[in-house]
């Protein structure tokens, strides 16, 4: 068997066999097989594509190249949440103590931040002595007795992956629906999941601009969740705006602990809600996606939810007391307000911009490398639709590095658009696919 046959097939359209994409998987990791030839064969998937068969085999041998985690000590099925990525998405923080107060097994690893988006890892790191890098059998430990723990991928997860996107990130082949996919299941797979629920992301701060392009990717997702056994349902949700107001790690963990106290921002809340009703499903712990939104109100009206947070926070070494007491995580001395120059209605907020502007001020990273501010980002005092006056705040920078400070106030500015009429509400959630 040769690389270059190969490349020639997939060139041509036609379809490779699992034991044609494991030379190929595996003779890279090892280094058989150099940078050139899989770039090509690369290429000749953007272009050509693969089926959904072909998108699985992919995926696990993507997941089988490096620690397969067993979480089969663990009592129960499973479920873990993905987000592809936006701008204050803090559904994870919310996400994992409340579906955890309802019944579910959450055992989640993840990732840091990069860009604009933001990593549930940093998020958490914002609260003190938060610990995101259990050993196996502690987190095992911890979800038996907790029913939730969230910590850090491990360095030999899915290498072949890792080695994949960077060479996709230099050779324009990012945008691939079937490596995409691959890449983002792979990852579950590996870590252990039983069953996935994938939050989609389409819009401005999205990394899926288009929504035909992010339905396709959710089908991708789904597919592969079929052929390999894991339970998967995928929703396609908005990211022309943030998520929620607030924009930076602590700030989301604050946000987080509002949400779960049922204070937290409306489009927040019901995407937790309808994301945790299809974690329940999954898992078993609701016959269907409207009883599991009832039992999901239940907990947070009734504290449970909030108690498991603090539950959990305590049984990673973290301060259980910022629940309590918000001075407790980092914050800024420095707050800068960006004012409305006009009257109307917020017609909308650039997502990505406002991301930019928060990763100027220091809330994220441009490499992966950089350092970060935990106590740094912004938040937003309007969103979409709401009316506002000449000289309203339309969002808070918080600051401690005053170096880019200008140059993030004015992109925040320049991400809102006022207009005399009210724009129609947007849809929170586009589709579900099963």
């Amino acid at each position: 068997m040769r690389a270059y046959d190969i490349i020639l097939k997939k060139r041509d359209g036609k379809k490779l066999s699992r034991n044609e994409l494991e030379f190929l998987i595996n003779g890279y990791v090892k280094g058989d097989i150099p940078d050139y030839q899989i770039s090509a064969w690369a290429m000749a998937v953007f272009f050509r594509g693969m089926d959904a068969e072909e998108t699985a085999d992919l995926t696990m041998l993507m997941a089988e190249s490096g620690d397969m985690i067993d979480l089969s000590p663990i009592r129960g099925i499973k479920v873990d949440k993905h987000s592809t990525g936006g701008v204050g998405d803090t559904t994870t923080l919310v996400l994992a103590p409340l579906a955890a107060s309802a019944g579910a097994v959450v055992a989640k690893m993840s990732g840091r931040g990069l860009g604009h988006t933001g990593g549930t890892i940093d998020k958490l790191e914002s609260i003190p002595d938060f610990n995101t890098f259990l050993s196996r059998d502690r987190f095992i430990d911890n979800v038996n007795q907790h029913r939730a723990a969230v910590v850090g991928q491990t360095g030999n997860l899915t290498p072949a992956d890792k080695k994949l996107y960077a060479l996709r990130d230099v050779t324009a082949t990012v945008e691939s629906i079937p490596l995409i996919a691959s890449s983002i299941m792979s990852k579950k797979i590996a870590g252990g999941a039983d069953a996935v629920v994938l939050d989609v992301k389409t819009g401005s701060g999205a990394f899926m601009k288009d929504i035909g392009q992010a339905k396709k990717l959710a089908r991708a997702m789904v597919d592969i969740g079929e052929e390999v056994g894991r339970k998967t349902t995928a929703y396609i949700t908005d990211m022309n705006q943030p998520l929620g107001y607030a924009v930076g790690n602590a700030l989301e963990v604050k946000e987080a602990v509002e949400t779960l106290r049922g204070e937290g921002p409306e489009d927040l809340t019901e995407l937790c809600l309808e994301l945790g009703s299809a974690m329940l499903k999954l898992a078993g712990a609701a016959g269907d996606l409207e009883r599991g939104r009832e039992i999901l109100r239940e907990k947070i009206e009734n504290g449970e939810a909030l108690d498991k947070f603090k539950e959990m926070i305590a049984a990673q070494e973290g301060n259980p007391e910022i629940i309590n007491d918000f001075n407790l995580l980092p914050h800024t001395d420095k707050t800068v307000e960006v004012k409305a120059e006009k009257s109307g209605y917020i017609s909308s907020i650039e997502a990505l911009e406002v991301g930019t502007a928060a990763v100027l001020l220091g809330a994220g990273r441009e490499r992966k490398d950089s350092e970060i501010d935990l106590a740094v980002g912004i938040v937003l005092k309007k969103k979409v639709g709401d009316k506002t006056a000449e000289g309203d705040t339309l969002a808070v920078l918080h600051v401690n590095n005053e170096d880019n400070l200008e140059e993030a106030r004015t992109k925040l500015a320049a991400a809102f658009s006022i207009s005399d009429k009210k724009p129609e509400k947007k849809q929170l959630i586009y589709e579900i696919i099963t």
